[in-house]
């Protein structure tokens, strides 16, 4: 039954990738709602499959299997192909530059997700975090003239490199308890403007945006502080 459970845990892991394929699907289409709504049901996923696999002692009772390759497979799919997709095909405007800058946002995120340091082992990311999801959803929102979406999305390709740590949201033990807090509180509001998508309330859009400036500005705090020690 534990070996059962812990097939469970990396079946529910893979089905995020199922939630990519009905987004890329979706978005063909040009339904851009149901796109956004897959991609944060596969956010919901990523969320929470690990501290089940850990609950469940995962690594234990199948060991021949490893949880965090999967994870990154699946992670890549929802988080980094379906968005570029998005970018490429035009459904997020930035000119003549589409193929361009999706092919940076693929090519830096494939590179970051095999760096050994991706992930530190005091549980913070090295480099953006290849939330791209996050970025395409509020570039389509935000009244984001093209040539500043375009420049958006390659500077964040450049900062999948960058020596600078983000919090690990669910793992980084500083500030853990208000960053998870925020962060369910801006999840339900995420998934209250995925609901009204593509017209989001303004100020819907603006009271969310409160969530990411904290995760930055922690993440540069944390970052500075480890520096200056």
């Amino acid at each position: 039954m534990r070996r059962l459970r812990a097939w469970g845990v990396h079946a529910l892991t893979a089905g995020g990738a199922v939630c990519a394929l009905l987004a890329l699907m979706a978005a063909s289409d040009g339904r851009l709602r149901v796109t956004f709504a897959w991609l944060f049901a596969a956010t919901l996923v990523d969320g929470v499959d690990g501290w089940i696999a850990r609950l469940a002692d995962v690594r234990r009772h199948l060991p021949h299997v490893e949880g965090d390759r999967l994870d990154d497979v699946v992670d890549f799919t929802t988080y980094v192909f379906v968005p570029a997709y998005l970018v490429a095909a035009g459904h997020v405007p930035v000119g003549s530059w589409a193929l361009v800058t999706a092919a940076a946002m693929i090519v830096a995120s494939a590179i970051g997700f095999a760096r050994k340091a991706a992930k530190t082992a005091d549980h913070f990311f090295t480099g953006f975090p290849s939330y791209w999801n996050i970025v395409v959803f509020y570039l389509l929102v935000l009244p984001v003239p093209e040539w500043l979406a375009a420049v958006t999305l390659l500077v964040l390709a450049g900062l999948v490199f960058a020596p600078v740590r983000f919090v690990y949201p669910s793992r980084t033990p500083r500030w853990q308890g208000l960053t998870v807090g925020l962060g369910l509180v801006w999840g339900v509001t995420v998934a209250a403007m995925i609901a009204t998508f593509p017209d989001v309330p303004p100020a819907m859009a603006a009271l969310s945006l409160v969530y990411p400036v904290y995760y930055v500005a922690l993440s540069v705090w944390l970052d500075g502080s480890r520096r200056r020690t």
